[in-house]
């Protein structure tokens, strides 16, 4: 034990006298940690935003004024056969012209155009809910068939999916980014850490062959530099988790307003709060005690 406590005092003592290098190891670790866990807030804001545009598209079936029911029927038999379908909600000809009414309620101007039509010009509308955007695709290739040409007016659902196609786009784009910024902070955190331990062990040089003529082990020599490994890590992950908490509380109200759901990235980090934390930890310790380890083998001969 006597041991144990003179390795962590003689690493304090290193930490301190290479105060500015310890400093910058523990300052590109956190950088480094930043840009993972931007990777996170990136995947759960691609989540949510795909989710809501999952909930608000469908696909509008418009048939023309002269489909008859049974036409109207026979369709919507062939609808009610793909489980794809989650829900099917119909309007006739009558609720279509109410709901155009509505709409229009304060635009007299229109509403006088189509009573002096005398006749109700809509047809009967059929939205289609999927469960996966990509099963639109099949939805629309099952009634672009040219015996549903004459009772089918339109179709839409090219808005929804250039929608979601360009969230796609945009989400690779970023995590590209944020990986290329991980693996860069990765080598710098690599390189500063090898140079810390590196001046470290050149600095106490006297030091380490004075602990060799008296029996030191080389454990005991090695010791502090893993040590220095470890609180490197324990700062740099104590911070970073603040740093992350508190931008995900700041961004939070904002992120809310888009997707009305209060607390989306504090919720997530608290719930995977144990996960992130180790997964990230037992990286950084890797990274930091691999690094230290090299540059003992390299520069110290013990």
């Amino acid at each position: 034990m006597i041991s144990f406590f003179r390795v962590i005092q003689f690493a304090l003592q290193d930490i301190v006298r290479n105060l500015s290098l310890s400093l910058m190891t523990i300052l590109i670790l956190i950088v480094m940690l930043l840009s993972v866990n931007t990777l996170f807030i990136i995947r759960v804001l691609t989540f949510e935003a795909t989710q809501t545009v999952k909930n608000r598209i469908d696909v509008s079936v418009y048939f023309t004024p002269t489909a008859t029911d049974e036409q109207i029927q026979t369709v919507r038999s062939l609808l009610n056969s793909f489980p794809e379908i989650n829900t099917a909600e119909y309007f006739d000809r009558g609720q279509v012209l109410e709901q155009f009414r509505t709409t229009h309620v304060d635009n007299k101007g229109i509403l006088q155009s189509l009573d002096e039509l005398g006749e109700n010009p809509f047809g009967s509308t059929l939205i289609l809910k999927t469960r996966e955007p990509e099963d639109y695709k099949k939805i629309i290739q099952s009634l672009s068939v040219p015996e549903y040409s004459d009772i089918i007016e339109t179709k839409t659902f090219a808005d929804s999916e250039r929608a979601i196609n360009r969230i796609t786009i945009i989400t690779r784009q970023v995590e590209r980014a944020s990986v290329f910024l991980t693996i860069f902070f990765v080598l710098v955190a690599f390189l500063i850490i090898f140079n810390t331990i590196r001046v470290a062990i050149y600095t106490q040089r006297r030091e380490i062959s004075i602990k060799r003529l008296v029996g030191a082990t080389n454990w005991f020599i090695r010791g502090p530099y893993i040590v220095e490994a470890i609180l490197f890590t324990i700062f740099s992950m104590a911070i970073t988790s603040l740093l992350v908490f508190f931008v995900a509380k700041l961004l939070d109200p904002f992120v809310s307003v888009v997707f009305e759901k209060s607390n989306i990235l504090t919720t997530y980090f608290i719930s995977n709060i144990l996960l992130l934390l180790s997964a990230q930890f037992v990286a950084v310790l890797v990274l930091t005690i691999a690094t230290s380890l090299l540059a003992m083998r390299r520069h110290l001969k013990v």
